[in-house]
């Protein structure tokens, strides 16, 4: 039952969470926000994240998992609430610093305390489900987004979103004693160095690989919305692209262990994050919303791999008592692509337009599809 009751509360969690960073994106531009404005609120999300996670991971290999979700959880209410009561670009940057520490806490309590739910022979089928979760809340969080904003408002569409955040605080309330307790041996590694971790070859390859998906992933979510918005689609058409994006992410999780059954991970990588690059290259040549639709499907099977491959594999390579310390490693790496792209390419998308921006991020996964052939080779 435990697994199901994590899922539950990642979905409820991350369809307020994404669904918070469309309603943020269209409600900046709508206060008058450029697209650097944009930028540095999406950037904002990441920033506290990307230098609290190793922090929280440590912290909760030794108090558990229970008390870090039921705050992260609170602290996202909050921070969706507060555009509500005080809508203006001010709240609005101050809310994003609120949920992106919000649901980093979350997350990385998540994913520590997934691998601890059951026998080691069900934690792949467990962060399986974990990962079909997380994509089921990207399908909805950006569709209930969408539709609210054009049917109800800005405001209305947070408090919409708000009601999620008040299933999950109900469900751990009543469901909290199932989720398992810390390591007794986390105590008595305090003292490890994180350089420690980063010393495992394994490791450190899932962290780079991770860091290259999870740049692409948010370089779309910061900037499709902004595209769509810039060629005069509805809000509501925007929020049926990205959920397409997540529609394969879901598809590509479903079929990713038969998958592994007869391919090597890395490789799986590798082919993922090329396809990615190719679906990067495609976007800047179409404005009809069913070919942008295709062409995200196309990169949410690219980009989908990543998290479910990166959290299983961190949990079996990382030491026992330290596994939400290598998960806040890499939140780190992951958030400071999260910081740096939308900063660097809103940058590039006002200098130089959005065709600019699609191609260099094809660009970039091309090179990373192809270090990471290499380290494929050089694991034979």
């Amino acid at each position: 039952m435990a697994i199901y009751l994590i899922v539950l509360l990642c979905i409820l969690n991350h369809t307020a969470f994404t669904g918070s960073r469309v309603v943020f994106s269209l409600f900046a531009l709508d206060f008058g926000a450029s697209s650097m404005g944009v930028g540095v609120l999406v950037s904002f999300y990441a920033l506290c994240p990307l230098l609290l996670a190793i922090f929280a991971g440590k912290l909760i290999d030794r108090v558990g998992a229970r008390l870090p979700m039921t705050l992260g959880t609170l602290g996202l209410g909050i921070g969706i609430a507060l555009p509500v009561v005080l809508p203006s670009l001010v709240t609005m940057y101050c809310s994003a610093l609120l949920l992106g520490t919000s649901f980093m806490f979350f997350f990385v309590a998540v994913q520590g305390v997934t691998g601890a739910v059951g026998t080691p022979e069900e934690r792949g089928r467990n962060y399986s489900l974990l990962s079909v979760g997380f994509s089921i809340a990207s399908f909805i969080g950006p569709l209930i987004a969408g539709f609210s904003i054009d049917h109800l408002g800005y405001r209305q569409a947070l408090l919409v979103l708000s009601a999620c955040i008040a299933c999950s605080l109900i469900a751990l309330w009543r469901g909290g004693y199932l989720i398992p307790r810390p390591s007794q041996k986390a105590k008595s590694q305090i003292e490890q160095s994180v350089l420690d971790l980063l010393r495992i070859a394994p490791l450190r390859r899932i962290f780079i690989a991770s860091g290259f998906m999870s740049g692409a992933w948010d370089l779309y979510n910061f900037y499709m919305p902004v595209y769509a918005h810039s060629i005069k689609l509805s809000a509501s058409a925007i929020g049926m692209i990205l959920a397409t994006f997540s529609a394969a992410t879901l598809v590509i999780r479903i079929f990713l262990p038969r998958m592994l059954k007869n391919h090597d991970e890395v490789r799986i990588l590798t082919v993922a994050i090329f396809i990615a690059g190719i679906a990067y290259f495609l976007f800047p040549f179409f404005e009809n919303p069913w070919a942008l639709g295709a062409v995200s499907f196309l990169l949410g099977l690219g980009l989908g791999t990543g998290q479910p491959l990166s959290m299983n594999l961190i949990y079996n390579l990382a030491p026992q008592g330290r596994t939400s310390e290598a998960a806040g490693i890499r939140v780190t790496v992951n958030n400071l692509a999260h910081v740096t792209i939308p900063l660097v390419f809103g940058a590039v998308g006002s200098a130089l337009g959005f065709t600019a921006v699609f191609i260099a991020n094809a660009v970039v996964l091309f090179g990373g599809a192809a270090l990471n052939n290499r380290t494929a080779h050089a694991k034979r």
